[in-house]
């Protein structure tokens, strides 16, 4: 049954991708939903096992590696952990697999693109069941790759191109980093495998290593390494930019890669290492502050802008932070109570957002909307869900997840702690500012778009509304049900077992009253005021908007994170590679090479044409030229 949960996703992609041009497209989204929602159900079944029998086992597939002193199994590691990740990869992915049978209707490559999605869960299966750090970067690397196709998916778009070759490359910032881990690890411990790794790592607490030139703790550099390799696939700030300009792809793409799967890999993989980050309270506190300024910066920029891809797509950047900095002070689970609870609003909120583009016919300027909530009043709802859940409205699965982090950053008890909790409370007054900006902008109001009429914009099908009903229940529900099972009563996590590491239990303390009602005052307080900024009086957010000019351009401009990268590393680079091209391999390498050869060569044939005259004597004197100058060679010899 878990071999299953895992090849099925494999299979429909063999199916539609190789077959799929026999089989039609309907007969396509059919096998590969399917298969993919099997999968889930399975999955399922698979989480009830463990919560109900505390259900453990590592299935070994296949020997894949066997050399010297490096033993990798092709495995298939089933604990509490990979559990929750199994229910998330598979049910956020079977969902959008239905929602594009809807919204790439009129797509002319749809088993090209069903196959892709596939193929995506399945290697996000397989970074998720792994056993060892090989079989992790294989499904790591799986899942750029897939990121990749389905970034550009419409590669006759050159703005899909462009951003499907940065998400690319600067994932491979952040997958450098994590080889360089994963490298130290084996030869540190002589084993790539979790469980060895993890009962060795006591031993190594004290050991230095010499790195770059500097002296370093080596549980430190490991921690370093594979963090570096979670912030570019988690879209953390430095290694943030790709996540932003990935909306070019379809929006199914959006709401399983770059809200609910692929960019919690970052988080997964720091929970799943807990043994490790435990030794080393210096990397925790890093990933703390990285957390926490991703979470801040992502909130000002959704805050200014127009796209509601966008909008959505640095919300998730922001989100992912509340996890980092939850990890960071300790609470693994609690980071992964958010990955669940964060899965399910945020596919709904991108499906939903996907509902609406296709409504107003591919428009995605959230300024060119308006007015139209009776028009799609499914849609409306399941949005309204969607965001009263991410801004943790009381009692909905944000509320428990998100206030939990902020709750245990207080708890901490130190300044990382205080600080982190602190930029909580504030990003999520911001998170409910551009949530119901978006919300106010999109669908009330006046109509704004001057290139179709309000008669022409009409409801999603229901094989796009199912799905999002669906996730809606999770959005509402899946906080509530699951806290005591994330979070346990009173610091009792008996449900992670072995798969989450505590050396210390966490406090099991409760903040003062007034810090637990702030946030949710806060939250409350932001839907007046943001429908006062952008329906009742829209003037003004322009006028705050004139007054701080300075401040709005920068916001607007991302920080210039991208322009700042255009002058250190892209215009450098490109320097570098015109001058290694052009001076270095066209003057050096081929012109003293095969170019200058064979213009040597050419040349001294033009010259040798010269002496095929027809008169005898010019070849007499060529041949007593040659002549001459054999005898000299051999008497020189």
């Amino acid at each position: 049954m878990e071999i299953s949960i895992l090849f099925l996703p494999l299979i429909a992609s063999i199916i539609s991708g190789f077959f799929g041009r026999y089989i039609g497209d309907r007969n396509s989204e059919i096998v590969t939903s399917l298969l993919v929602s099997i999968s889930a159900l399975l999955s399922i079944y698979v989480l009830y096992q463990v919560i109900t029998n505390q259900y453990e086992e590592n299935i070994v597939i296949a020997t894949w590696i066997n050399s010297g002193s490096l033993n990798v199994n092709w495995s298939m590691l089933i604990d509490p952990l990979s559990a929750i990740m199994l229910v998330v990869v598979t049910s956020v992915s079977s969902l959008v697999h239905i929602y594009s049978i809807g919204y790439m209707s009129h797509d002319p490559h749809k088993p090209r693109f069903m196959a892709y999605l596939s193929l995506f869960t399945f290697a996000m299966l397989m970074l998720v069941t792994s056993d060892n750090f090989i079989q992790l970067f294989f499904g790591w690397e799986g899942v750029g790759l897939c990121s990749y196709f389905l970034i550009g998916f419409w590669f006759k778009k050159e703005s899909a191109n462009a951003a499907a070759i940065k998400a690319f490359v600067v994932n491979r910032v952040g997958d450098f980093g994590f080889a360089l881990g994963i490298f130290l690890i084996f030869y540190i411990f002589g084993t790539v495998n979790y469980s060895e790794v993890f009962q060795q790592i006591p031993t190594i607490t004290d050991k230095n290593l010499t790195f770059l030139g500097f002296e370093t703790k080596a549980i430190d550099l490991i921690c370093l390494l594979l963090f570096i390799g979670a912030m570019g696939k988690s879209a953390q700030i430095l290694l943030h930019t790709w996540l932003p300009d990935a909306m070019e792809g379809p929006t199914p793409v959006s709401a399983l890669i770059h809200a609910a799967t692929m960019v919690t890999a970052g988080v997964f993989l720091v929970v799943r290492c807990s043994p490790i980050y435990e030794y080393s309270p210096l990397i925790l506190n890093l990933v703390t502050i990285v957390g926490m300024s991703t979470a801040f910066f992502a909130a000002t920029v959704a805050l200014v802008q127009t796209d509601i891809k966008k909008i959505i797509a640095y919300s998730t950047c922001s989100q992912l932070g509340y996890m980092f900095f939850a990890a960071g002070v300790g609470a693994y689970n609690v980071a992964m109570f958010h990955l669940f609870t964060h899965a399910f609003f945020k596919a709904l909120l991108f499906l939903g957002s996907g509902s609406v583009i296709h409504a107003f016919k591919d428009e995605q300027n959230i300024n060119n909307m308006g007015g139209v909530w009776k028009k799609i009043p499914y849609t409306y709802a399941l949005m309204i869900i969607g965001t009263l859940a991410l801004t943790g409205f009381p009692f909905l699965s944000g509320f428990y997840s998100k206030d939990a982090i902020i709750e245990f950053a207080y708890l901490k008890g130190n300044t990382t702690g205080y600080y982190a909790a602190g930029i909580g409370i504030f990003t999520a007054f911001l998170t409910s500012i551009y949530s119901w900006r978006l919300i106010f902008k999109t669908f009330h109001g006046e109509y704004n778009n001057k290139d179709i009429k309000i008669e022409e914009t009409h409801e999603s099908p229901m094989v796009m509304l199912i799905p999002l009903f669906i996730l809606s229940i999770g959005a509402v529900f899946a906080g509530f049900l699951f806290k005591d099972l994330f979070i346990g009563h009173g610091g009792d996590n008996y449900f992670w077992a072995e798969s989450i590491k505590f050396l210390e239990p966490l406090s099991t303390e409760h903040p003062p009253t007034w810090f637990l009602f702030l946030t949710p005052c806060l939250v409350l307080l932001s839907i007046p005021l943001a429908y006062y900024l952008f329906v009742k009086n829209k003037e003004l957010p322009n006028s705050i908007a004139s007054i701080n000019k300075p401040l709005y351009k920068f916001l607007l401009n991302k920080w210039y994170f991208d322009e700042l990268y255009e002058v250190i590393f892209i215009r450098s680079s490109k320097k570098i590679g015109l001058f290694l091209w052009k001076f270095c391999d066209g003057t050096i390498i081929d012109g003293f090479g095969p170019d200058g050869i064979s213009s040597f060569i050419k040349k001294c044939s033009i010259k040798a044409t010269k002496f095929q005259s027809g008169f005898i004597y010019q070849y007499a004197f060529v041949m007593l030229l040659g002549f001459s100058a054999l005898l000299t060679f051999l008497i020189v010899k």
